[in-house]
């Protein structure tokens, strides 16, 4: 029964054949992709999990670097109905990638444990400018649109 089905869903389909340039102009797409994402970042119940983690950003001025450190990057962000494809410009100018922006997206102890600027990013960390813990949910809508001239 499924031999008869894949069968006749290939006659349907019929075979395939190149296309000139007029005849592909004529062929639209569906309506893009969609996709979803689980990120988890460091976390503490996996085996081998790290126990001191950094994320360090570099700048230099006046002729000394200096790092801001995020210590312990942490959490996870649950994402979907993220979704691209590609319109037509309504003015005739041509078509643009839509970038649709998440439906809902949750963070469940997101965050670090603490900020610090240094001058080495991977000196014991001795000061504390703060730390984040995000939980909670977001709802968006609308998209990021980019076109070229």
């Amino acid at each position: 029964m499924l031999c008869l089905l894949m069968g006749m869903g290939v006659a349907q389909a019929g075979e395939l054949r190149a296309l000139d340039d007029q005849e592909l102009s004529q062929v639209r797409g569906g309506d893009g992709i969609s996709f979803a994402a689980h990120v988890v970042l460091n976390d503490p119940t996996l085996v081998g999990a790290v126990s001191d983690s950094r994320l360090s950003l570099g700048f230099s001025g006046g002729g000394q670097n200096r790092y801001i450190v995020f210590r312990n990057v942490r959490g996870a962000v649950d994402m979907f109905a993220v979704n691209l494809g590609v319109q037509t410009r309504t003015d005739g100018g041509g078509d643009y990638i839509a970038i649709g922006l998440p439906g809902y997206v949750r963070y469940t102890n997101f965050g670090f444990e603490s900020l610090s600027v240094q001058n080495d990013p991977s000196a014991p960390v001795t000061g504390n400018l703060g730390s984040l813990n995000i939980n909670g949910t977001v709802s968006l809508q609308g998209q990021v649109r980019f076109w070229g001239h």
